[in-house]
């Protein structure tokens, strides 16, 4: 049994070469630093009405960067936000049409994040900007959204080659 969902499983798509368990990993290490963070810095204002200065700026980009890999995941497996109102009423054929335009749309929207993100990484690095919170390179938080946003594109890209590959009826729970 694959580690896709029934939602993409169900239809009979593939699942992906390389497993979506790495993005699961990734974001649960997010959360779990989230959580870690918000909870010694409530024990520290707790007990010394004092804060950690670095939780929020740390918390935010943790936060980011769980939103980015939930997205990757989300795309790997059939599990992003959308709307069905009208694709359901579609034939199977116009259906995996919109499906293919959507997704091509996706990539495209996630390059082009990835593109000028990379200028904010490189304007970060070149101009040595330092965080406003703590004072550390601002080019460590803004690295991680070329990156990870490149990685959904790809794997928005996988999924529309896997879907390719299999037949409408399969896809869209039609006859075959």
């Amino acid at each position: 049994m694959s580690d896709l969902p029934d939602s993409a499983e169900s239809r009979g798509e593939a699942p992906p070469r390389v497993p979506v368990k790495i993005e699961e990993a990734c974001a649960a290490l997010a959360m779990a630093l989230i959580c870690c963070i918000t909870f010694a810095n409530v024990l520290v204002r707790y007990f010394t009405d004092a804060s950690f200065a670095f939780t929020e700026e740390f918390s935010i980009f943790l936060m980011v960067v769980l939103t980015l890999f939930g997205a990757s995941a989300a795309f790997v497996r059939d599990q992003h936000i959308r709307m069905t109102f009208v694709t359901e009423r579609l034939s199977p054929g116009a259906a995996r049409k919109v499906e293919y335009f959507v997704m091509l749309l996706s990539a495209v929207m996630f390059a082009v994040i990835a593109w000028y993100g990379s200028f904010l990484f490189w304007d970060d690095w070149q101009y040595d900007t330092t965080s406003p919170g703590i004072g550390i390179p601002q080019w460590i938080y803004t690295i991680w959204l070329p990156l990870l946003s490149a990685l959904i594109c790809l794997r928005i890209i996988g999924r529309l080659i896997r879907l390719t590959r299999q037949p409408v009826h399969a896809a869209d729970g039609g006859e075959a």
